[in-house]
């Protein structure tokens, strides 16, 4: 009998902005997904390898990384991952998906690695993109202080949406429609001119977009002291929606729209 092919994130980091990463209060890393045998790594920042191979992910078994942004708390571990990938450069595979500028000036993905995936594509606003069977959408240019991009993506069974790092603005959750959000919360309060979401975007964000379920990561120091799992529950009894706050560690199955797994490293 054959088993279905299913859908899950597992949030390798959860910690956002400078002083959580650099302390490493939260474990930091991205996000790693499996869409039905597709492995695909997201924002790779410090600590990323480490906490992987902990958790028993073989980067050799990645299809793609993809970045959304060049800061270091997304990208760190950018360059280790695609020769973690690639075997050292010894298996010409995967691809790498980024913005213009961190292949640019000030580069955060290094010239001499560049070969050694399969191919490096360009990210760009209103862009398609595709991995075997899973594609994405980089639908509207962030605003934040580089080039920053979030994603739609669409497997044969689902649909999510993951919102990076951005300064709210008014037409933002329409470009996010899905019955899963994730959405990238460093800030407690608004606080200009810091381009990153509060909490109360967040509750504007699943209040206009409805889903399912809406997935808080990324945070900064503000959301930490004042309870992820306490924050995460008042928003869901103002929206309505199952609001979670993720862990290091959890895996979230999108099929089952449910947490299979919970392994906290701290």
């Amino acid at each position: 009998m054959s088993v279905a092919p299913s859908d899950q994130i597992t949030f390798v980091g959860t910690a956002g902005a400078r002083i959580m990463v650099t302390r490493q209060l939260l474990p930091s890393g991205g996000a790693w997904l499996n869409l039905g045998g597709t492995e695909i790594l997201i924002d790779p920042g410090p600590g990323c390898l480490v906490h992987t191979v902990r958790r028993k992910l073989s980067p050799a078994k990645l299809s793609a990384i993809i970045l959304s942004h060049k800061h270091l708390d997304h990208s760190g571990d950018m360059n280790v991952m695609i020769e973690a990938m690639t075997d050292g450069g010894f298996k010409r595979r995967g691809v790498v998906f980024a913005p213009g500028d961190a292949l640019g000036s000030e580069p955060v993905v290094f010239s001499y690695l560049r070969n050694f995936p399969e191919r490096v594509e360009v990210l760009k606003e209103r862009g398609s993109y595709s991995i075997g069977d899973i594609s994405f959408t980089t639908p509207v240019r962030h605003i934040h202080g580089v080039e920053t991009y979030g994603f739609v993506f669409q497997t044969p069974r689902q649909q999510f949406s993951w919102i990076t790092d951005t300064k709210y603005f008014d037409a933002l959750s329409r470009y996010y429609k899905s019955d899963v959000v994730i959405i990238n919360v460093v800030r407690l309060e608004s606080c200009l001119p810091i381009d990153h979401l509060s909490l109360d975007d967040a509750r504007q964000i699943i209040t206009e977009i409805k889903p399912k379920i809406a997935i808080l990561t990324h945070f900064g120091m503000p959301i930490w002291k004042a309870g992820i799992d306490t924050l995460a529950a008042r928003l869901s009894q103002e929206t309505g929606t199952m609001v979670i706050g993720a862990k290091a560690g959890m895996t979230f199955d999108l099929n089952a729209l449910c947490v299979v797994s919970k392994n906290s490293l701290l």
